[in-house]
């Protein structure tokens, strides 16, 4: 069971009813759930992973004006269910340095300023385009069990939709562009140099960016890199391209057909990019893309950024 459904269930069994019995006034303030850092909170949590930093565990989130009336008296009542939490079996986790436990009492504002920086969704074109995305892709993961008052879940949404059109395209330009530069130009270059260290790290460069524009294309986030290729494999829209990338990096295959998978993704990318109406470019070449996108881009502050940031 994975630590998600854990969660979900100890706070229906256990939680909830305490709140309704000892907190009842809170309620209609509170959301429950569990987001942010960890592999669980992602999904993607099994017996190995368990070693280290886990709990069955459910957060608690109020307004940041209601913590004075209600967090002390929250707070007191999660330390009593937790000496009475379930246990998952053969599962001895330890606390690592720098390991986060999660869980508990906390403001919707300190959330999001934890994960992003900032105490709600992006509110400048700025933000949407500094703030890393495997951060945005904490703020919005895992899932929320009860949320009364429905701002925890209005700032989640607007993360996930809300990105303005600009930024968008500034992002999927860069990664094209990046794509083309290691995985298109400099994976074949530094073979011709010799220098097959440098051919991997273009390979580990193309394959990561690559996963960037495949979640962004399909309206979502990258998480940290550890996890990248287990969720591009769940992702709608170009997920199968998880194994060819996974190619890239592990299968010991000649460097030509290294060089034609490199090809084939990027073929594949830019059909979408011309399905999508973003590129009019025909070329396989990324770096064409790049530009047919940087075109596209209204905000002049914007389309004036190097074509590689973002």
């Amino acid at each position: 069971m994975r630590g998600i459904d854990l969660a979900k269930e100890w706070f229906e069994t256990a939680g909830l009813p305490a709140i309704r019995a000892k907190c009842p006034d809170a309620l209609p303030f509170l959301a429950a759930g569990l987001a942010g850092s960890g592999s669980e909170c992602f999904g993607f949590d099994d017996e190995i992973s368990r070693d280290h930093d886990f709990s069955i565990r459910f957060s608690l989130w109020l307004p940041e004006e209601q913590e004075p009336r209600f967090g002390f008296r929250l707070e007191r009542l999660y330390a009593e269910l937790r000496k009475s939490a379930p246990s998952p079996a053969a599962s001895v986790s330890k606390e690592s340095a720098w390991g986060q436990p999660g869980g508990g009492i906390g403001t919707v504002e300190a959330f999001f300023l934890r994960h992003l920086g900032i105490p709600g969704a992006p509110r400048h074109w700025e933000q949407w385009l500094r703030i890393p995305e495997y951060a945005f892709a904490e703020a919005v993961n895992g899932a929320v069990f009860l949320d009364e008052p429905g701002i925890f879940t209005s700032i989640r949404h607007t993360i996930l939709t809300g990105m303005p059109r600009d930024v968008l395209l500034k992002k999927l330009a860069a990664r094209a562009a990046i794509m083309a530069q290691s995985g298109q130009y400099n994976f074949s270059r530094c073979l011709k140099h010799g220098e097959r260290g440098a051919a991997h790290l273009a390979l580990a460069e193309f394959v990561r960016t690559a996963g960037s524009m495949i979640h962004l294309l399909n309206g979502a986030f990258p998480p940290y890199y550890k996890w990248l290729l287990k969720s591009l494999r769940a992702l709608p829209l170009l997920g199968d391209m998880a194994d060819p990338l996974e190619f890239l990096l592990v299968d010991d295959a000649p460097d030509n057909l290294r060089q034609d998978v490199v090809e084939d993704i990027c073929r594949r990318i830019g059909s979408v990019l011309r399905d999508r109406g973003l590129s009019d470019s025909p070329e396989t070449f990324l770096e064409a893309h790049a530009m047919e996108l940087m075109k596209r881009i209204e905000n002049r502050e914007i389309r004036s950024l190097h074509i590689m940031e973002g």
